[in-house]
């Protein structure tokens, strides 16, 4: 892409606004809901509820949280690593993330 087709496509992303919709917990829920089953995000499915164009690319099945230095200085002392070790915080993170998935799905078949 030219230099000037790029800035052209910046122009356009800076008119875009973001619209914020305060609507209440149970259409706020059900429209996440309906995202997750439907493996698209949040802002996706209001597009698609609202007859919008949706980009086609997929979503990454991500989670993402924003840690301040206090955050990490807490999980490093729960996690018996040291603070500075961004990436190790993160990985055992992921792991209890995972952990509680395993956890809750034992939990569903025993209930069977």
């Amino acid at each position: 892409m030219s230099i000037s087709g790029k800035w052209e496509k910046e122009k356009s992303a800076l008119k875009a606004v973001q619209v914020a919709f305060d609507v209440g917990d149970d259409v706020n829920q059900l429209i996440r809901f309906e995202a997750l089953t439907q493996g698209i995000n949040p802002t996706d499915r209001v597009r698609q509820l609202l007859g919008l164009a949706v980009n086609a690319r997929p979503i990454r099945p991500r989670l993402s949280i924003s840690l301040s230095e206090q955050d990490f200085a807490e999980l490093a002392v729960r996690f018996g690593v040291d603070a500075s070790d961004r990436l190790k915080i993160r990985q055992i993170a992921a792991e209890k993330l995972i952990q509680h998935l395993n956890e809750v799905k034992r939990d569903e078949v025993m209930q069977d």
